[in-house]
């Protein structure tokens, strides 16, 4: 299951709170993923959609609504980018009404698909947000991938789009989406239009506004499992950077100190220095912290570290 999926089944789930929702719904569902099309000399509209679950979701509201059945309309399942996705058809003249109310047809001038928005199908609020949930079912997409163990990470961000083949429709649906303080960009790829959501607050905010309110929480969960992994990586990277150092540093010492018992030997050192030399040989991979512990040298850090700089400039004038 991805996240986009769910988040869309999750939309079905709810109800609308009146027959002029169930009108705005089909009709963002209309103008986000309808397309006309001519079979047999007879034109029809058709909704394309990626989760079968939406076929009964739209076909108890057409019946709910017009008292037509779209049972034998819904077309075979076909293959986009390794997805599965489904056709389903309205005949203009059987579904007539049911066209003209949505707002996606028009008789002007021949028959046309309406890209427009009618806004008097969302002058309410309730109405408005049944118009976004069907263009969210409809058009968008999304990249989320939740972490999926508890050493595994996902590497995308977080991002949501519509994709649509009409510049203006996504003008108008990002304007609404304004009102909301929703904000996206819009640009163009490969022929079609696209308005996206990068920024995570804003897809959550959309996600509340289509009632997908688990969702939310999911993202929300993800966003703080995200956080923490990478505070613990931070964290780890910090200590492994130190032992690094550690290491490092107790590796010039120990072959300072080795070059001066080749050279000079260590009892030529001050007593101070053969002391931390020994302390050193002793404990090759101790930090100076627990060389101290170790120590009855009473030192601090700082005079320890003092200590083993002078050894490490005997060791070079004497290999000079």
């Amino acid at each position: 299951m991805s996240f986009s999926r769910d988040s869309k089944l999750e939309i079905l789930e709810s109800d609308m709170e009146d027959d002029s929702s169930y009108i705005a719904f089909l009709s963002g569902l209309f103008h986000s993923s309808g397309e006309i099309g001519k079979e047999n000399g007879e034109f029809y509209v058709s909704i394309i959609f990626d989760i079968d679950e939406l076929f009964p979701y739209v076909k108890r509201i057409v019946q709910k609504l017009y008292g037509e059945s779209v049972e034998k309309e819904l077309g075979e399942q076909y293959a986009i980018s390794k997805n599965n996705f489904y056709e389903l058809r309205f005949d203009v003249k059987r579904f007539q009404q049911l066209l003209l109310d949505v707002g996606v047809i028009d008789f002007s001038n021949g028959l046309s698909f309406k890209f427009e928005i009618n806004n008097s199908l969302i002058l309410e609020d309730a109405s408005r947000r049944a118009f976004v949930k069907g263009v969210y079912i409809g058009a968008s997409t999304s990249s989320i991938k939740f972490s999926s163990g508890a050493n595994k990470t996902e590497s995308t961000g977080y991002h949501l789009e519509f994709v649509s083949k009409n510049h203006d429709f996504l003008i108008e649906f990002s304007s609404i989406l304004a009102g909301y303080n929703i904000i996206g960009k819009i640009f163009e790829r490969k022929g079609d239009f696209v308005f996206y959501l990068k920024d995570v607050s804003a897809i959550m905010d959309l996600l509340a506004l289509v009632g997908a309110n688990q969702s939310v929480l999911n993202l929300s969960n993800e966003l703080v499992t995200r956080e923490l992994r990478n505070k613990v990586n931070r964290q780890v990277n910090c200590i492994n950077a130190n032992i690094n150092k550690t290491v490092e540093a107790s590796l010039k010492q120990v072959e300072a100190i080795n070059t001066i018992i080749s050279t000079v030997g260590l009892e030529s050192l001050p007593e101070d220095l053969q002391e931390v030399a020994v302390l050193r040989l002793a404990n090759p991979e101790e930090s100076l912290e627990e060389l101290l512990k170790l120590s009855t040298i009473k030192l601090t850090r700082s005079g320890l570290n003092h200590r083993f700089r002078k050894i490490l400039k005997i060791a070079k004038e004497l290999e000079e």
